[in-house]
């Protein structure tokens, strides 16, 4: 379940259009430490399919996914 995982750090992506949440993530995961969960936040009902997507060409792990009142939320474990 997405509620119980904790984030070691949070990316407010809300806003961003496609591909800008993956092109932010894609820098941000250099900031916590293998291991450890970024939470990204967006409103891009595009994310859905390109965080994934990202995950498998880049080694990272999507941990759980959460969708309430329009926002998005993508735990990605940094793997590598």
């Amino acid at each position: 379940m997405s509620e119980s995982i904790q984030a070691d750090m949070v990316m407010d992506l809300k806003g961003l259009p496609c591909p800008m949440p993956v092109v932010k993530v894609s820098k941000g995961i250099k900031e916590v430490q293998v291991g450890q969960i970024l939470e990204a936040q967006t409103t891009d009902p595009g994310s859905l399919t390109d965080f994934p997507a990202w995950a498998r060409t880049s080694g990272n792990e999507i941990v759980g996914t959460q969708q309430e009142n329009g926002i998005i939320r993508i735990f990605i474990k940094r793997t590598v």
